[in-house]
């Protein structure tokens, strides 16, 4: 897996740019005072990504490993998430794997939606 040349710059930007507010159809994060610690944990993701990009041989499983942790951090705080907020997490983290065109999240970004992997469904058909 190549990082592309324009990632360092990508990932700055996404950890500049103001998370969880009204934007599209994202009515803003419910509890305002949630934004700061969402935000950090979600810039932890892009720091985690940056980090595997810069490395010898960045490869999608290290990056899905890092999805992993990352989604982990929420587990004291998922509660304090409703479905929207939830949606943005996967959002941003979508945006992250854009960034080093990351085609799946290996359905760790399902599980953290919905509790489940629905293509896992699919598969025992």
């Amino acid at each position: 897996m190549k990082t592309p040349e324009n990632a360092n710059e990508k990932f700055a930007e996404f950890i500049a740019k103001k998370k969880f507010v009204e934007e599209n159809f994202y009515p803003g994060i419910a509890d305002e005072k949630m934004r700061p610690i969402f935000t950090e944990k979600i810039n932890e993701i892009a720091t985690d990504f940056k980090t595997v990009a810069k490395s010898e041989k960045p490869t999608d499983k290290k990056y899905q490993e890092k999805i992993g942790i990352g989604l982990s951090r929420f587990a004291k705080i998922y509660l304090e998430l409703d479905t929207e907020d939830r949606e943005r997490v996967c959002t941003y983290i979508e945006e992250l794997m854009d960034i080093v065109e990351l085609e799946s999240s290996n359905g760790q970004l399902n599980k953290f939606m919905y509790g489940f992997d629905p293509n896992e469904l699919i598969k025992e058909k």
